[in-house]
């Protein structure tokens, strides 16, 4: 029997194979597609839609995209988001143009190439005392401009009720903020070197984190079906951190703003998290993750998929799992299609699987090998799996 895609994904997170294997794409910075491909596919496809950009932010890269081009994906998702007070985006774009882009966080982005921007000069680099953190002049959490279009939207995709609704604030990551306002060399050395000045920011962080993501939640009621959250905490082959140092600073933040979360929705939490985080995946799900994002295979023991499987699999649903290091940049597109044959055999069986690219579609990720990917999952993701 077809279901529809909220359906489809309501199934799978429930750990309950839907009639195919469900396909998260476009909905985050996380999950999204840069503008070059999403031109690309755009052109591949026929489409005729205007480029916008994720969170309005054209200095993230990140496309929006239009509803035509979200259906010749077969994405079974729709997001809602929050975005930037409406006078940082105002001044942003009134700025001088190629200058920074600086984030009600303080946070810049700065242009390394024509059109090209990345994090740099981050603004709390010399924060070292609780008086520093007690003086930083932090973001304004409960600017109604936020999340005024938030109620709305939701709204009327639950109306609709076609699509999974994911909800997807701007990163509310405590540890991430605190690499953005700190550089991540000199967080990292300060979790080391003055732990008590680096929990207190990271305590400062999760506070504003949990404040606008109850603001969101109220806003979105109880049309939302995934709401997103993370930090990073993995590299190629290990962790940015020792487990030890994760489970003393960092895992009851988590856990609280977890329990938070789930206060206020009974929505699913994805979490995402790059890298080898296999050590942590028994913590992850005991502070009550319930979607573990995005599966990086070509990290350490992540690209060990049966065991995946076989020891989490009815703990927890993964997202992701399709290689943006090497399959999908590199690979022809019969080398996508198989990846994804092999990916959702290893992963799909009992659902409690969403397919997606491993982080954000690049910029060198020919659009061919994109429809290679959402059409094999469709070819392949289909329930009962052969």
């Amino acid at each position: 029997m077809t279901m529809t895609s909220r359906e489809r994904v309501l199934a799978a997170i429930n750990h309950e194979e839907p009639d195919r294997v469900p396909i998260i794409i476009g909905v985050s910075n996380a999950t999204g597609i840069k503008m070059k491909p999403y031109r690309e596919v755009k052109k591949l496809a026929g489409i005729q839609a205007e480029d916008r950009y994720i969170y309005d932010w054209p200095e993230l890269g990140t496309a929006l995209p239009d509803e035509a081009t979200m259906v010749r994906l077969h994405a079974d998702v729709r997001g809602v988001l929050d975005l930037e007070p409406e006078h940082i985006r105002l001044r942003n774009a009134q700025r001088e143009p190629h200058s920074p882009y600086i984030s009600s966080w303080g946070t810049r982005q700065i242009e390394v190439a024509d059109g090209e921007w990345t994090s740099g000069n981050p603004p709390f680099s010399d924060g070292k005392t609780l008086e520093d953190i007690d003086n930083y002049p932090w973001p304004d959490m409960s600017d109604p401009t936020r999340v005024a279009h938030v109620k709305e939207q939701a709204q009327k995709l639950a109306s609709e009720n076609q699509y999974a609704i994911v909800g997807t604030p701007w990163l509310l990551f405590p540890l991430e903020r605190a690499f953005g306002l700190q550089g991540m060399d000199v967080f990292l050395l300060n979790l080391a070197m003055n732990p008590d000045f680096a929990e207190e920011l990271l305590k400062k962080n999760a506070e504003l984190c949990k404040q606008l993501m109850g603001i969101f939640l109220d806003e979105v009621g109880e049309n939302i079906d995934i709401i997103k959250i993370g930090d990073d905490l993995g590299t190629q082959d290990s962790l940015l951190m020792s487990p030890r140092m994760y489970r003393t600073l960092l895992k009851p933040i988590h856990a609280d703003f977890i329990s938070f979360i789930k206060q206020h929705t009974k929505a699913k939490v994805m979490f995402h998290t790059d890298g080898d985080v296999f050590p942590l995946i028994d913590d992850f799900v005991e502070i009550g993750i319930d979607i573990l994002n995005p599966i990086q295979t070509s990290a350490g023991r992540m690209a060990n998929l049966q065991e995946l499987k076989s020891k989490y699999g009815e703990k927890i649903v993964f997202c992701g799992g399709i290689d943006t290091q090497r399959i999908l940049p590199a690979g022809s597109p019969e080398d996508v299609r198989q990846e994804v044959k092999r990916v959702i055999s290893e992963l799909g069986p009992g659902g409690g699987y969403l397919l997606g690219s491993v982080h954000t579609i690049m910029n060198d990720v020919p659009a061919e090998n994109i429809l290679a990917m959402v059409d094999a999952a469709v070819e392949f993701g289909q329930y009962p799996l052969k």
